[in-house]
């Protein structure tokens, strides 16, 4: 039921709602719908003329909830000050209607959903610009909402002429539905503008059935997705210690609490494979709490650090993900369109979306489906000749064999060939030793004495700087001479180690000087290998937290599958046709 706010609870809401836009109204109107339950909203824009239409299947409202639906502070969705606490709605301030009486004409539609088709009734209502009913009467129409807005800021005729153009308006509106429509993935969306249908979107599960109606150029099986539950003890709301991660099945194998249920806290994450999916703009790192996507710094800063050395240079992936937290655990009560919000347990929750995006770059049967791309091979990667000084594989530091891959040859001493269940795999061995590299380095940065120091000329003073953050001592040796006294330990032993010290000082940070190093230090493309040599290399790659790509961003692997290897070969024919028959 509507009704109006108390007092105190009104002066706890520090940001009201603002309706500054043609999105800002589609997007309180649609929040409405989503908080009524539907499963199918259809808006109408009108711009030109300043008109929004938002019909809904949701539960409607009755003919006394709509007298009070537009008047100040009025919602059903809070009642007290407690209720703020604790917000599980998109909306609940109370104002978006009253707002969009003040600044248009106003019109709802409404009938109940009840269990008795009979006897529920439908009413048609509008509103003066104060919020109250102007003119109501009763009409035939099928349960659910749809609400009108004409001439917006019709009595203000400044704002119209502040706004962007038109054609800006509409792609604000397009991300604003997007985003809601990703956060709400049961929902089914018709967008048209005037007559002409301008934007469907099918309800599917989740992220990734709803990501690939939105870019068409992504493949399905290009994305990943995870969702990880973690069980929280609801006595211990405080306590990190109480909660742990797990899939739906352990989460749901879990024992009852005693005198409780177990709350459960999700993380949903999707992530296009870091070498397939990536774009020029970070437009698509996104982060959504409870059903609406924010502006989180800190979570966003997680996805940047989780997946920088995953995608080539300039490039940004794909990433989107959504938390499922207690209510409390949030203030939404901080920015007029609720994109910006106070999160406790903020630590704990970036730790989870860097679980969740450990176990998605995984190589396992589940994230290794099908690929059909039987058209060409990889190109050599480097020049030969480069750093000639070669490396070989450790053997004393191979991992299982999760995917059960088993080397069978060596192409043009650059690609490993490897067989699997699902049909083969092509290698580039030099990468895939520099992952190996990289994430050893990442874990354990060490360096050695050198005896004698390696003397440089002519380092400018940033590359001195460069060298002592990384942990080197460098001190003066003459004029224009450095005498640098450490070295990491997989350089030390180079015949070319004063060029890797020179490399290394013209970086910018601990990670590029690991990504050199890595990258001089692994096996170069040309280096004949044994098979038993190709298999501990293959092992040790699987067992890297990002098997996808090397620290620069390119693919590591190539799959041919079974079934794109049948298709070629046509084996999927039936047996007369197959003959010739």
């Amino acid at each position: 039921m509507i009704r109006s706010l108390p007092s105190d609870v009104i002066n706890l809401i520090a940001a009201g709602e603002v309706i500054d836009s043609l999105a800002a109204v589609v997007r309180e109107l649609a929040e409405n719908a989503i908080d009524a339950g539907a499963t199918r909203i259809t808006i109408t824009l009108w711009p030109e003329q300043w008109r929004v239409r938002v019909a809904d299947n949701g539960r409607g409202m009755a003919l006394a909830d709509l007298q009070q639906a537009a008047a100040p502070h009025s919602t059903s969705k809070i009642h007290d000050r407690d209720d703020l606490g604790q917000i599980q709605t998109l909306g609940f301030r109370g104002e978006a209607l009253h707002s969009l009486a003040q600044l248009s004409r106003l019109e709802i539609l409404s009938c109940p959903a009840e269990t008795n088709q009979d006897t529920s009734q439908g009413h048609r209502v509008l509103y003066d610009g104060l919020g109250q009913v102007q003119q109501g009467e009763a009409i035939a129409i099928a349960p659910g909402t749809i609400v009108t807005i004409e001439d917006l800021f019709g009595n203000w005729p400044a704002r119209r002429q502040s706004l962007p153009i038109l054609s800006q308006q509409l792609r604000t509106i397009q991300q604003t539905i997007y985003h809601i429509a990703l956060s709400h993935p049961h929902i089914t969306w018709q967008v048209y503008q005037g007559d002409r249908e301008w934007i469907t979107l099918w309800s599917g599960k989740n992220f990734q059935t709803m990501l690939p109606q939105i870019l068409p150029q992504i493949r399905p099986e290009d994305l990943r997705y995870t969702c990880q539950q973690i069980t929280e003890l609801p006595e211990d709301d405080n306590a990190s210690d109480s909660l742990t991660v797990g899939d739906r099945d352990a989460v749901a194998l879990a024992p009852e609490l005693p005198d409780s249920s177990p709350k459960v806290i999700s993380v949903e994450l999707l992530l296009g494979l870091p070498d397939r999916c990536h774009r020029h703009r970070p437009d698509w790192m996104k982060v959504a709490i409870n059903g609406r996507f924010v502006k989180s710094p800190e979570l966003e800063n997680t996805l940047f650090a989780s997946l920088r050395r995953t995608v080539p240079r300039d490039r940004y992936p794909i990433c989107l993900v959504h938390l499922h937290v207690p209510a409390q655990w949030i203030d939404w009560n901080r920015h007029p369109a609720k994109e910006e919000i106070y999160l406790q347990h903020l630590e704990q929750c970036q730790q989870w979306v860097n679980q969740a995006i450990e176990q998605v770059l995984k190589l396992d049967g589940e994230n290794t489906s099908a690929s059909s791309r039987t058209q060409g091979v990889m190109k050599a990667a480097e020049l030969a000749g480069n750093y000639a000084v070669n490396r070989r594989v450790n053997l004393t530091e191979s991992g299982p064999n999760t995917l059960n891959l088993k080397a069978i040859a060596q192409v043009h001493n650059m690609y490993i060939l490897a067989e699997h269940a699902t049909g083969l795999w092509l290698i580039e061995q030099h990468i895939a030793h520099e992952r190996v590299l990289f994430e050893q380095l990442c874990d354990r940065w060490q360096l050695v004495d050198l005896e004698p120091p390696v003397i440089l000329k002519q380092l400018t003073i940033g590359q001195v700087e460069q060298l002592q953050h990384i942990g080197m001592m460098v001190e003066e040796f003459g004029e224009d001479l450095w005498a640098v006294r450490h070295a990491p330990a997989l350089l030390s032993e180079r015949d070319d180690l004063a060029d890797a010290l020179w490399e290394l000082s013209l970086g910018s940070s601990l990670e590029t000087a690991q990504v050199a190093t890595a990258c001089r230090s692994a096996i170069r493309n040309g280096m004949p290998l044994t098979l038993v040599e190709m298999q501990m290399l293959i092992n040790q790659w699987q067992q890297t937290r990002n098997p996808n790509t090397c620290p620069h961003g390119r693919p590591i692997y190539l799959s041919l599958e079974e079934s794109a290897l049948s298709r070629f070969f046509r084996r999927h024919w039936v047996i007369g046709k197959s003959h010739g028959l």
